[in-house]
């Protein structure tokens, strides 16, 4: 009797042990608690056909392995793309800065035909005398 009691006994201690360290366990936080992921509706929605199965979906365990693993797939296609759009940003400036180089280059020319049109005009007005034309108002009128 002694015995079968001591048994009884170390089966209870170890029950309360087992329990307490699943009572440690539920309440652990893990860092997925923390990550936002997509909703239920859209891993539905999104995820591939063999990761949302009647079975996964009716398996708690093995929906969440799905949903995280969905989640790090978009995740690293999501920074594929940005990474692809960064590079697409600087090739977009590069060009940008090689056309506002040119169109000041343009504008340099520009005023350099300027000035020099105007030096040309000075010199064009100091040679020619200037035309007397007879203003259309200084026109007499026929009666």
């Amino acid at each position: 009797m002694d015995q079968t009691h001591l048994g009884l006994q170390n089966l209870l201690y170890e029950k309360r042990h087992l329990e307490r360290e699943i009572d440690k366990c539920r309440q652990f936080a893990s860092i997925y608690q923390d990550v936002p992921l997509h909703t239920l509706a859209e891993f539905q929605e999104l995820a591939p056909p063999e990761a949302r199965t009647r079975e996964v979906l009716e398996n708690p365990h093995q929906l969440m392995l799905n949903c995280l693993s969905f989640e790090l797939v978009e995740r690293q296609r999501l920074d594929l793309r940005r990474k692809e759009l960064v590079v697409q940003k600087e090739e977009l400036l590069k060009q940008s800065k090689l056309k506002l180089a040119t169109v000041e280059n343009v504008k340099l020319q520009i005023d350099t035909l300027m000035k020099a049109a105007a030096d040309i005009q000075k010199k064009v007005d100091e040679l020619v005398p200037p035309l007397l034309v007879p203003s259309p108002a200084a026109t007499p009128v026929p009666t």
